[in-house]
């Protein structure tokens, strides 16, 4: 059984007892429930909003850390125009708890 889950503008696949890095969720010890896009419990696959508004998936939030630094330069030739810029996302470590259909 698994589920794939909407946050932060990206999917993840989970399974129940997985950690994943996600953008920042909420404060350590934080319980969430995210966003199921897709259910998947052997032949049985719920994709559906109907289906998918009785499946809930559960984590907490174990940690916030900060991820890796991505820079960028632009530049505007003939002009002296240029421009160096950075960004570091803070993410957040989630272990999925349970995935069920109710």
């Amino acid at each position: 059984m698994y589920a794939v889950v909407k946050t932060g503008g990206k999917q993840y696949r989970v399974t129940a007892g997985q950690t994943i890095e996600v953008e920042r969720l909420g404060e350590p010890g934080a319980e969430v429930e995210l966003e199921p896009v897709l259910y998947v419990d052997g032949d049985e696959v719920l994709a559906s909003a109907d289906e998918l508004a009785k499946v809930t998936v559960r984590g907490r939030v174990l940690d916030e850390h900060r991820g890796p630094k991505i820079t960028g330069f632009t530049y505007k030739s003939k002009t002296n125009q240029r421009r160096r810029w950075g960004h570091r996302q803070t993410l957040a470590t989630v272990e999925i708890t349970d995935i069920t259909k109710g």
